[in-house]
C-alpha cells in the first residue's frame, strides 16, 4: 500500500528543493523576516525549527551541522550567537507563518516567516 511522505515537494527534485530551503532558511535567520508563497514557508518554518533546535545545544558537532545546512558563516555565528540565547527557554515554536494577500500576478497564496522575538 502506498504511503505518503512527510514534507512538500514545491514542484522540485530534492537537490533543488533542499538548496531551497537552505536559501529561505539563510534569509530567515539574516532578516528575522521574509516573505515567500505559503508552502514554502511552511517547509522553510519546519527546516528552520530544526536548526534552531540543533544550534541550542552549542556544542561544536551541532555547529558543525548547522553550517552544513547554511550558507553563510555570518549568518552561522549570529545563530549560535544571538538567536540560540533567545530561545534557550522556549522549546519549540520559534517561527510564526501569517497569511499575506494573494500575489497580484500569478493569485499565489503568499506568507510572511518571522522569527518569534
Amino acid at each position: 500500500m502506498a504511503k505518503t511522505t512527510a514534507g512538500r515537494k514545491l514542484g522540485r527534485k530534492t537537490g533543488f528543493r533542499f538548496q531551497l530551503l537552505r536559501s529561505l532558511a539563510t534569509d530567515l535567520f539574516r532578516y528575522e523576516q521574509i516573505q515567500t508563497t505559503f508552502p514554502k514557508a511552511k517547509e522553510c518554518s519546519r527546516f528552520a525549527e530544526k536548526l534552531i533546535t540543533t544550534a541550542k545545544k552549542g556544542d561544536l558537532n551541532a555547529r558543525r551541522a548547522v553550517a552544513k545546512d547554511l550558507h553563510d558563516q555570518d549568518v552561522t555565528k549570529k545563530l549560535f550567537d544571538v538567536l540560540a540565547p533567545r530561545y534557550a527557554k522556549r522549546n519549540g515554536g520559534f517561527t510564526r507563518v501569517l497569511k499575506l494577500q494573494n500575489r497580484q500576478g500569478d493569485n499565489a497564496e503568499m506568507a510572511l516567516i518571522k522569527l518569534i522575538a
